[in-house]
């Protein structure tokens, strides 16, 4: 096995892009992908630290939790986590950000690239209420390119089709695999989880 470290080796090996996949990045969001992300209700957000590491994480709620504050401009909630906040120690150091914007049943993906501010204005947590309950932030997000990413990762993975879910009970539950991981005395059950993950989504 042979370590690719130049650009014109990996070339060699893949070729060029096609035309059309050049020209499909766009500066800022037009109707379709407008429409692909009102349509969303799960993104996957990466970022990156000031010591050079990179983070994925995923974000969702109902379709269109996401907002299009204008065509150059993203608006998306931070909901109550596990308060690690990888994601935004990382855009504190780095405001780089990519989005991958997924629809279940839908193959093809949007991806977004641009810079994220951490915003806490008032007005902005209050249109993101819950009952009574607001995020902490909002993330801004300054969309610098958008593009519509083709679909067959999701084709070859089969990740849309019922018929090749997992069944859940394949995996210990995450408390399980946490006590072995940890070393805790006990573990949480898949049942009491799902119930305290319910108590606290927002």
């Amino acid at each position: 096995m042979a370590r690719i470290t130049r650009l014109d080796d990996l070339r060699a090996l893949y070729g060029e892009a096609r035309e059309r996949s050049r020209r499909k990045v766009l500066p800022a969001l037009d109707a379709h992908c407008r429409r692909f992300v009102a349509l969303s209700p799960l993104v996957m957000l990466a970022t990156y630290g000031a010591d050079g590491r990179a983070d994925v994480t995923p974000r969702g709620e109902a379709a269109g939790f996401v907002r299009v504050e204008e065509a150059g401009t993203l608006l998306l909630p931070d909901r109550p986590g596990n308060n690690r906040l990888d994601s935004l120690t990382n855009l504190i150091a780095n405001p780089a950000i990519g989005l991958l914007f997924l629809i279940p049943g839908v193959d093809e993906t949007l991806r977004v690239n641009g810079t994220a501010e951490i915003r806490d204005d008032a007005d902005l947590l209050a249109g993101y209420a819950i009952g009574e309950r607001q995020p902490r932030t909002v993330l801004r997000v300054e969309v610098q390119e958008a593009y519509l990413h083709c679909a067959k990762a999701f084709m070859r993975s089969r990740a849309w089709d019922p018929t090749s879910f997992v069944p859940r009970d394949v995996l210990p539950s995450m408390g399980e695999m946490l006590r072995d991981q940890l070393g805790l005395a006990a573990a949480e059950t898949q049942a009491e989880m799902l119930v305290r993950y319910r108590e606290t989504l927002y």
